[in-house]
């Protein structure tokens, strides 16, 4: 009998997972996933700031599995892992399985601050990446009218919390766009009241990267106008003020929160298969601890059997990929009554852009920087898109939108039921 492995989540780890077992007689493969798409989230700022579509990272599932026969797709939430009786329940109904792969990711960690929670934009979904994109081109409207210094001065200000590659790329991109297009579209703002900053509880910007990689984001976005604040952490944000671990507090009406991550949490599997940062702790085959036929990969699961890596993998892409693939080979294993193959991570290196033609590669043997560095950056960020069409025509708007500067997207999209009154 097919043995059925059911995938919750969508992401770089399921779908590579579905790819190295797809048209495989010996299993049947369910996706389930609350979302209809998959999407590239290394990309997702720069549909936050208006410079690409979303549907340019974005594809949905159906579409995609279409041609694989022994694939489907269940759209629904994680409701419950119950692995006694080997079953799930969604908000769509519930599912059997042989094996259960937990890919669900993580979401942003608040760290209990529950007024940030509340009123800081997180950039995780791609729901998140549009609100953020209507947020500041509404409080740019908002600036344009406003004729009062200190209240335009709020709403131009903008802070970023968290100096990761994340933050350092939606810093440089945010300062980029003031230049080119708020001098042009925005004659009625003061552009000398416009400040971006970039703020840090570690002594560095992208603290996991090389100093050279990390010297350079700082001189970059120093010299884009970014005013960068290390050493201290945001600890509360009241009233539309940031304030600061030192004290010190920021007026502004945009707080972006790209500080850390949490692992999703997953209602069924026992407390003590729970590591740091709720993540789901694995052995060196991906298996969940306390379990028999569940498992995690990518961002969600925490490793900790790797010599190289005592303190569990970083929560990259290329860790989900290559995790997805050997435990595609490992079933293949099981079928055939071989042994099975331990997880070893192949470090390919990390990257990071921080403005128009200028990026940092930290590769295993060597770091670099600059234009080819930015070039190497637009090409790995192209090879993962699902289908060539995908790629085509992002390699196309990157193109044109880095000649002209002046990305045309900047839509205030606002969707809602009209109520037959209205129409």
């Amino acid at each position: 009998m097919k043995k059925h492995i059911v995938i919750v989540g969508g992401g770089f780890a399921g779908i590579n997972l579905i790819k190295s077992l797809v048209n495989d007689n010996r299993f049947r493969i369910t996706l389930v996933d609350k979302n209809n798409y998959h999407f590239f989230p290394p990309l997702i700022y720069q549909v936050a700031t208006s410079f690409i579509e979303a549907s340019n990272i974005s594809y949905p599932f159906r579409k995609m599995i279409s041609k694989y026969k022994n694939v489907s797709f269940h759209m629904g939430s994680l409701v419950k892992v119950d692995h006694d009786s080997n079953t799930i329940e969604t908000d769509a109904g519930v599912l059997k399985y042989d094996y259960l792969i937990l890919a669900l990711g993580t979401e942003t960690n608040f760290f209990g601050m529950d007024n940030v929670q509340r009123c800081a934009l997180s950039m995780k979904t791609i729901d998140e990446a549009l609100y953020l994109r209507n947020h500041m081109l509404l409080t740019l409207e908002e600036a344009a009218r406003n004729k009062n210094i200190k209240e335009a001065q709020k709403l131009q200000n903008i802070v970023i919390a968290g100096g990761g590659p994340t933050g350092v790329e939606l810093a440089g991109m945010i300062a980029e766009m003031g230049t080119y297009i708020a001098e042009k579209e925005y004659p009625e703002i003061k552009l000398g009241l416009s400040n971006i900053y970039l703020i840090d509880a570690l002594p560095t910007l992208l603290s996991p990267m090389s100093k050279m990689a990390q010297e350079a984001a700082y001189e970059r976005l120093r010299k884009l106008g970014v005013k960068i604040l290390l050493n201290v952490a945001v600890k509360d944000y009241v009233d539309k003020k940031v304030i600061l671990a030192d004290g010190k507090t920021i007026e502004t009406e945009t707080l972006i929160w790209t500080s850390g991550v949490i692992g999703r949490e997953v209602p069924g599997i026992p407390q003590e298969s729970v590591g740091r940062g709720r993540r789901l702790l694995v052995d060196a085959y991906n298996k969940v601890q306390g379990t028999a036929n569940i498992f995690a990969l990518g961002d969600i699961a925490l490793q900790l059997t790797e010599e190289k890596y005592p303190k569990g993998h970083q929560q990259l892409a290329q860790v989900a990929i290559q995790q997805a693939i050997n435990l595609a080979d490992n079933f293949k294993r099981i079928e055939n009554e071989k042994v099975l193959k331990p997880f070893t991570y192949n470090n390919k290196g990390s990257m990071a852009i921080i403005s128009k033609f200028d990026a940092v590669v930290d590769l295993p043997k060597f770091s670099y920087k600059g234009f080819i560095a930015w070039l190497t950056w637009l090409f790995i960020h192209i090879i993962p898109l699902v289908t060539f069409r995908s790629k085509a025509r992002l390699a196309f708007n990157w193109l044109r939108l880095f000649i002209t500067n002046n990305p045309s997207i900047r839509l205030i999209l606002r969707p809602k039921r009209e109520t037959t009154e209205h129409r």
